[in-house]
């Protein structure tokens, strides 16, 4: 390994110029946090910038994926780093998305005619009193769609169903104003709204037996008919009826034997 003696600074202010004394090669050395950390003889530092040289994940990939709505977890997981590296990038994208969800909560719900006059806030914790649930235990969250709108998020817990609400949030005078985005915060911006109905099904009709049409022969009865003398009669058929006990065998608890 050849000794290399630093010569100078070089003229873009980024790189030190070292130089080899016995060939009088010179090279140029990047002046980054790296370098400073070895000067400095900090080790865990110059592991920190190794794992994060070998990530694929840079940290400005990391703060658009935590603003884009990702937890600090998810992340870890997918760069394949630790959650300690992630939070350390992720913590300014945190506040920023908590800080809209709360600025959110201030701004006014555009109605038909306009935007309320009451907040977000305020309209969403009556409707909570309303229907009976605790407020407290809901949790506000925000972040920064594709598009570049933010969306607010309000997720509860109401019996084994886990729920969310979305807003679109835009920043402006007075607060600003959020729009519902789906049922939830429809429901939240307007607690007495009557329930919706199902509508009954109607049930399919029954068939219609065919009428006969007018050219088809219809039987008739002869009414001037006579009998036909050496027609045979037709055997009567015996109706089996139930046998009716005679009053004697109801008194005696017996049964007679009647054909």
């Amino acid at each position: 390994m050849r000794t290399l003696r630093v010569v100078g600074l070089h003229e873009d202010g980024k790189s030190i110029v070292c130089e080899d004394p016995a060939r009088r090669e010179r090279f140029l050395l990047p002046a980054d946090e790296k370098l400073r950390a070895a000067v400095r003889g900090d080790v865990p530092r110059l592991g920190q910038i190794e794992i994060e040289t070998e990530s694929q994940m840079r940290p400005r990939e990391i703060q658009a994926r935590i603003r884009a709505g990702e937890s600090v977890q998810q992340v870890a997981d997918g760069a394949g780093v630790s959650v300690e590296r992630v939070e350390r990038f992720a913590y300014p994208v945190l506040l920023e998305r908590s800080r809209t969800a709360e600025l959110a909560q201030s701004a006014h719900p555009v109605r038909e005619d306009g935007p309320d006059v009451r907040t977000l806030g305020e309209i969403v914790a009556y409707a909570f009193g309303v229907r009976g649930q605790d407020y407290s235990q809901a949790a506000w969250d925000a972040w920064r769609a594709d598009d570049g709108r933010w969306i607010v998020a309000l997720r509860w817990t109401a019996g084994r169903s886990d729920n969310a609400a979305h807003w679109q949030f835009s920043a402006g005078a007075h607060g600003g104003t959020v729009t519902a985005l789906d049922e939830h915060a429809e429901d939240l911006l307007d607690p007495h709204r009557a329930p919706r109905t199902l509508r009954a099904v109607e049930p399919e009709p029954l068939p219609v037996p065919d009428e006969p049409r007018a050219d088809e022969e219809q039987p008739t009865l002869d009414l001037d008919a006579k009998p036909d003398p050496n027609a045979k009669p037709k055997p009567k058929t015996r109706k089996n009826h139930p046998a009716v006990p005679a009053w004697e065998d109801v008194l005696l608890g017996v049964r007679s034997q009647r054909g």
